[in-house]
């Protein structure tokens, strides 16, 4: 699945970039484990996730028990998952995730991103046939490990594909493939660095360098919202970060 590699590597979002920005979004992440979970890593394996990804984000053992502590708490957020889908100019299909305790301000503010980069918001699905969606798991892998034979095993538990580069050890399945994945490497002790969702277009869109200047200048403006943990597009960027 190589193309789904190379749109990762293309991808130029800083969603990692701004240390605060990141300690916000990895903070929802354990708030929202927690709310479909429990408070205890060994038995909710999406929180185990979640602290794995603050680590890899650098975020500070104290912040990360705070978070934690936040969400059990009386006065913990009531997050919620929401999708929203629209067209930015030219064409380009963006995609953004959010996770709110305030859905009325958010959608707000995600159509006016919208609007001032000359996009529109459109419904909830309209673009789903536009993008694949696949989990990936970034690891740490042995490197005696017969990768033909693992790739072969891991196919077995949802994996669609294994990719590799100076970054690391990529896996690749679909969306609800996910939970098995996880499973499948932490039984056989395999050390999870990060594990995220990606949706990955079915085909992109080429445009000139003016043009994809124009689009990212949006979705900057969307990424520096605290309530989106994610943005999308099917735009081939070729631009410098």
């Amino acid at each position: 699945m190589g193309r789904a590699f190379e749109f990762r590597k293309e991808r130029k979002f800083k969603r990692w970039g701004k240390m605060a920005k990141s300690f916000t979004k990895v903070g929802k992440e354990i708030a929202l484990a927690i709310k479909n979970g429990t408070a205890d890593p060994e038995t909710n394996a999406k929180l185990r996730l979640a602290i794995q990804n603050a680590k890899a984000c650098n975020m500070p053992k104290d912040t990360v028990e705070r978070a934690i502590k936040k969400a059990t708490s009386k006065d913990a957020e009531d997050l919620k998952e929401i999708t929203y889908e629209g067209y930015g100019p030219y064409g380009v299909a963006i995609v953004v995730d959010t996770l709110t305790d305030n859905p009325t301000r958010t959608v707000a503010n995600v159509r006016s991103y919208f609007n001032k980069g000359n996009g529109s918001l459109g419904t909830t699905g309209s673009l789903d046939f536009l993008f694949d969606k696949k989990c990936v798991f970034k690891i740490n892998l042995d490197p005696n490990t017969d990768m033909e034979e693992f790739e072969f095993e891991a196919i077995d538990f949802g994996v669609d594909s294994i990719e590799g580069d100076e970054e690391g050890v990529f896996l690749y399945g679909s969306f609800d493939a996910f939970g098995t994945i996880q499973k499948f490497l932490e039984d056989k002790g395999i050390e999870i660095i990060t594990a995220e969702f990606e949706r990955v277009p079915t085909d992109t869109k080429d445009l000139t360098q003016s043009q994809q200047d124009e689009i990212m200048k949006m979705i900057g403006r969307m990424e520096e919202d605290d309530d989106v943990q994610n943005v999308f597009h099917n735009m081939k960027y070729t631009g410098e970060e």
